[in-house]
């Protein structure tokens, strides 16, 4: 409430501020001395730069003081230019109200000389931007000149409204400036389709609506809901009541009465004709918004076009919206009632129909009107003129209601002329369900009374080919009279090439503004006479003249007449096939096109049907094709038209069931009734599935993706795994590679890889359906399941990249890939094989997509070894097809440049054969060394590679050579042998004794010389010759344990050494002693240590291959590093 005062005493104030101005500029009492005022050339300079910078507050006293000491005479129209540039400078209202007195000061001095051109720039510069020249601008460009145009008259709106309070801007003598700013402001509202001038009524409205249109607050900003726009002056009126007091007496006002009335009803007027446009935007975007929820559910993602379509509707909205709330505010007017979501009666169809792609209720299921939505959208979402062209320009009446008695008038008046050509159209179809005797003997009265009925007055009909021999309009400017003459003549010459909806749109309200009585019969000349060679444009054109027909209807009828007169030329022609041919075509299509956009009565295209029907042979077979194939399946779906046009298909079917035609004629025939009436057919069935399953599908189909894997890993993991239910679910799901994006294949590897951390057995049978799914595609070949079997041999690849199986399935698949199916596994030549024909490259695809999968990680070891191997025998497997396609042999050139950029490639088959047979022949002769390598004794170099072998013979023969020339020595040194049983006797015994005794009193001079540190038998070692010997000696003793007669015994080697030269010596040690128990445990333990040893010697490779794979994920995981694949 103390607001609500506080802003009417503010009221009151610059009411007494503008009546003081007021008075000042009426008394014109300015006395002014001319001898005494300055007219140097400096001063004058500096006031003009003054105002140029800005007439507001911060200079306003040095001008003021500067218009009173200076001469001025001679600057007036430097003075004039420099006050509109001060003008724009002005942003507040302080700023403005001191401009306003630095014009009252110019005016009281100069009224005519600075006055008068002051406003003819003021009116210049508010006037209405050109709007072919904005047209000519592309749209960002467009929308950036209308905001700076709505910057730069702001302030001049604002400056002029005080001016015309003030008595400056007046609109006679002792009247106000009222009419000259409602004109303004009409100019600019008027002319502004895309109502970007709106901002410029709301900066008015908020300052100057209590002294132009006589508004003043009231309890509540806006009135009640019911409140009429006309009552808007007893509404505030009444609302005022006992709130507040009357501001001001009548004869205390500002703008006379009848001004302030004629200007709150065309305020009134354009908020509501802005609240209509609100009303018909906000629908657009429910609509656009339940199309975009049903493209989502029917395929998972909205396109982006659509997306930025949507956000600039939206974007627009709301700044409408914005907009109408400020009028509403401003105005105390109720905001329009926005119909919601919920509040429509149609509803959102997802099922089994919905998955046919249209996004529209009556297309949700086979028998709509249209094909698809892209067709219903050309055939239905006709633009109103009415909001981008004035209603005066469209010669629309003010009073709706006179407009409206009259268009219902004409409205009963069509529909009682459709009803009586209904009736009498059933009448003839009841006679034409006759049997085919009575039909045939009533077809030539009928036609008869036809020609009778077309001809009534005897009047030459005129050529079809007149319309094309017409005179074009002329095209050329200088023979075109100036004014809107030339400018049709310069849109019709751009409609040939208006072959999209925007510039057929932009043409008919290009055409509004040029409407009068000889542009539409120049339009309709020039329509009727399309080139018979230009049926593209006419869907085009039909679409032209139905969003004009809307508000200019002689043009459609007009034109209608005109292809009316054409056919039953036509029809009077029939003998003249190939001449007229094309013009035939011409005209049902366009009159097919005509139909569906509703311009065509629906009486008058069942009629020409029929005329058809009754002459059915000849030409008119082809007519009722191409009416069929034009506007059957409309004319069959909509509801006015259904029960006749159904039963004349029925009389067509059993017609042509009767007559004979030749086979192009029946296709014809049958091709256009079966597009107009598709056959019916069942619904596809969905398949139920349980909520779990949704959310499952949900998960991988749709939400999986980079950044949210471990998500989706965290959600499957809480999933009851113990459920079979659950498990069959999720097996099914990750076995399907083929229905998730191609892109998300290596998520689902990656899952499953993390998935095998806890449930091993699911990564497993993972891996086996998948090899399966695989070997099913090899035995079968069915192209349907091409794609499949791509996305499963690239699900294949990415399992090995994450360690879920081994380098042997892969080369497995590959060479199943090459070899299956074939006599024996191997290709021949250009040879038929049932599952993998000589011109059937699929199978390369597959190789190619699994080498550029995992090529890259066999490139060391034998694992490249085997690829190498591979690739020989898959270029023979290449050359063993029919030439390759260009696409495949760039894949496949592309896959091994990748893995092997210096392989050689063979250009013949003979080539590749011969190496082919040298790499299986290689491959043999390895595979037979390695097994006898693997089989022979342990010893310390079973880990070395095969082709040491011939080393290790030259070796053993030196040693046995160096063996003869030995020397035994006085140092004993133990060397353990392999155990022997000879069972020594008692006598053995003692002379072993005796000799041990003997040695050691040999050796004891030579042992005090030998250092303890480093002793003979610490690192003495047996001499290769003497370990040679002993081997082959071994096997023949060995034996001993077949001797029942002695005991078992252990034998040992002395090595004696006597010069530079060893000798050995053979020593028989008891196996119960001490020494030989020991020496069998210590060789037990290196056997056992031998053994580990050459195992890891064997699984070296494969340790090594799983120690990179493992370091590899370790760096993708930690560092999220991404591997790109080339090929």
């Amino acid at each position: 409430m103390d607001s609500a005062l506080l802003k009417v005493d503010e009221e009151k104030a610059r009411h007494a501020k503008r009546v003081k101005l007021r008075e000042l500029n009426a008394a014109m009492d300015v006395q002014v001395e001319l001898s005494k005022l300055d007219s140097s050339l400096k001063r004058h300079t500096g006031l003009i730069k003054r105002m140029r910078q800005s007439l507001g507050t911060d200079h306003r006293d040095q001008i003021l003081k500067d218009i009173d000491s200076l001469s001025l005479e001679k600057y007036i129209d430097e003075i004039v230019g420099a006050t509109l540039e001060g003008i724009a400078k002005c942003k507040t209202e302080k700023d403005v109200w001191s401009s306003v007195e630095v014009i009252s000061a110019l005016h009281r001095r100069f009224p005519t000389a600075f006055t008068h051109p002051l406003i003819s720039s003021l009116s210049t510069a508010l006037g209405a931007p050109s709007r072919a020249a904005l047209s000519a601008l592309p749209p960002e460009q467009r929308e950036k000149e209308d905001s700076a145009r709505v910057s730069r008259q702001r302030p001049l709106l604002r400056v002029c409204s005080e001016l015309a309070l003030v008595g400056i801007i007046t609109d006679g003598q002792k009247r106000s400036g009222g009419e000259w700013i409602m004109k303004v402001l009409r100019e600019l509202l008027s002319n502004d389709p895309t109502l970007s001038s709106l901002p410029l009524l709301s900066i008015f409205l908020k300052s100057y609506s209590r002294p132009y249109l006589g508004l003043t607050s009231p309890q509540s900003k806006q009135i009640s809901a019911d409140a009429e726009p006309g009552t808007l002056s007893s509404a505030t009126t009444n609302a005022t009541q006992g709130e507040f007091p009357t501001l001001l007496h009548e004869s205390e006002e500002l703008v006379e009465q009848d001004i302030r009335d004629r200007f709150k009803r065309m305020c009134e007027g354009y908020f509501d004709s802005v609240s209509k446009k609100l009303t018909i935007e906000h629908k657009r975007l429910q609509d656009q918004d339940r199309r975009n929820h049903e493209a989502y559910i029917r395929s998972g993602e909205i396109f982006e076009d659509r997306q930025q379509a949507y956000e600039k509707m939206t974007k627009g909205y709301e700044k409408l919206l914005a907009s109408c709330q400020t009028l509403s505010e401003l105005l105390y007017l109720p905001m329009p009632s926005l119909p919601t979501a919920s509040q429509k009666s149609d509803s959102i169809q997802i099922g089994a129909n919905a998955v046919s792609g249209d996004e529209e209720d009556p297309l949700a299921h086979s028998g709509g009107k249209w094909e698809d939505e892209e067709e219903r959208r050309f055939f239905e979402d006709i633009q109103d003129l009415k909001d981008f062209v004035p209603k005066s320009v469209l010669g629309i009446e003010s009073d709706e209601k006179e407009d409206k008695e009259v268009t219902e008038e004409r409205e009963k008046a069509e529909k009682e002329k459709a009803d009586a050509e209904a009736k009498k159209l059933e009448e003839e179809l009841e006679g034409l369900k006759l049997d085919s005797d009575r039909i045939n003997e009533r077809k030539d009265a009928t036609a008869e009374v036809e020609m009778r009925e077309e001809e009534p007055d005897g009047t030459i009909t005129p050529t079809p080919m007149s319309p094309t021999k017409a005179p074009s309009p002329p095209l050329s400017p200088q023979l075109a009279p100036q004014g809107p003459s030339q400018l049709l003549t310069s849109l019709l010459a751009r409609l040939p090439d208006a072959t999209n909806r925007a510039m057929i749109d932009q043409a008919a309200i290009d055409f509004a503004f040029l409407n009068s009585k000889a542009a539409r019969k120049r339009l309709i000349k020039f329509l009727g006479a399309v080139p018979k060679n230009r049926t593209d444009l006419l869907p085009h054109y039909a679409r032209f003249v139905a969003t004009l027909n809307r508000y200019m209807p002689d043009i459609g009828a007009e034109l209608v007449a005109l292809l009316d007169e054409e056919f039953r030329y036509l029809q009077r022609k029939k003998n003249v096939v190939k001449e007229l041919s094309e013009v035939r075509m011409k005209n049902m299509l366009y009159l097919s096109n005509l139909t569906k956009f509703r311009v065509v009565p629906s009486h008058l295209i069942l009629h020409m049907f029929k005329v058809c029907l009754d002459e059915f042979s000849g030409t008119n077979v082809e007519n009722i094709a191409m009416l069929l194939e034009g506007c059957g399946r409309f004319l069959l779906r909509s509801d006015e038209t259904r029960e006749r046009f159904g039963t004349m298909l029925e009389l067509m079917r059993r017609k042509q069931s009767m007559q004979h035609f030749d086979q192009r004629q029946i296709l014809l025939l049958e091709n256009a009734y079966y597009q107009c009436n598709p056959p019916e057919r069942t619904p596809r069935q969905l398949k139920e599935r349980t909520p779990l399953e949704l959310f499952i599908r949900h998960l991988i189909y749709d939400v999986l993706a980079k950044k949210t894997i471990d998500k989706v890993l965290k959600l499957l993991r809480k999933l009851d795994w113990d459920d079979p239910i659950v498990q069959r679910a999720l097996h099914k799901v990750f076995t399907k590679p083929w229905k998730i994006k191609y892109s998300n294949i290596n998520l689902l590897a990656m899952l499953t890889y993390d998935l095998q951390r806890y449930h091993p057995a699911f990564s497993i049978s993972v891996v086996d359906q998948v090899l399966e799914d695989i070997r099913r595609g090899l035995e079968q070949n069915v192209y349907s399941t091409n794609q499949r079997r791509v996305a499963a041999i690239k699900y294949l690849g990415e399992l090995y990249i994450y360690r879920l199986l081994g380098s042997i399935l892969v080369f497995d698949t590959l060479w199943s890939l090459v070899t299956f199916g074939h006599p024996e596994g191997h290709p021949l030549p250009r040879q038929p094989c049932p599952v993998d024909m000589p011109n059937d490259f699929f199978r390369v695809r597959l190789v190619c997509v699994l080498l550029d999968t995992v090529g890259m990680c066999f490139d060391r070891g034998t694992q490249k070894r085997k690829l190498d191997n591979f690739l020989v025998f898959f270029q023979y497997y290449v050359l063993c097809k029919e030439d390759l396609p260009m696409d495949v042999d760039f894949m496949l050139s592309d896959s091994i440049e990748a893995i092997r950029p210096k392989m050689t490639m063979y250009k013949t088959i003979e080539e590749a054969a011969v190496a082919v047979d040298e790499m299986f022949n290689a491959a043999l002769q390895n595979a037979g060394l390695s097994t006898g390598e693997d089989s022979g004794e342990d010893s310390d170099e079973e880990g070395e590679r095969p082709q040491q072998q011939d080393e290790e013979d030259g070796d053993t023969t030196g040693q046995e050579s160096s063996n003869e020339e030995r020397t035994p020595s006085p140092d004993p040194v133990i060397v353990l042998s392999a155990q022997e049983h000879l069972g020594p006797s008692e006598e053995a015994e003692a002379e072993f004794e005796k000799e041990l005794a003997k040695i050691i009193t040999d050796s004891s001079a030579e042992s005090r010389k030998v250092d303890k540190k480093a002793a003979w038998w610490d690192s003495a070692v047996l001499a290769p010759n003497l370990r040679k010997k002993r081997a082959d000696e071994g096997d023949v003793d060995a034996g001993g344990d077949n001797n029942p007669d002695s005991n078992a015994v252990m034998q040992f080697t002395v090595i004696t050494k006597r010069g530079g030269r060893q000798q050995g010596r053979h020593l028989l040690v008891p196996a119960e002693s001490a020494l030989a128990v020991h020496t069998r445990s210590a060789q037990l333990q290196d056997k056992v240590e031998q053994q580990h040893l050459k195992r890891l010697v064997l699984d070296y490779e494969q340790r090594e291959e799983a120690e990179e794979m493992k370091a590899l994920e370790m760096r993708n995981r930690a560092g999220a590093i991404k591997i790109r694949y080339v090929g």
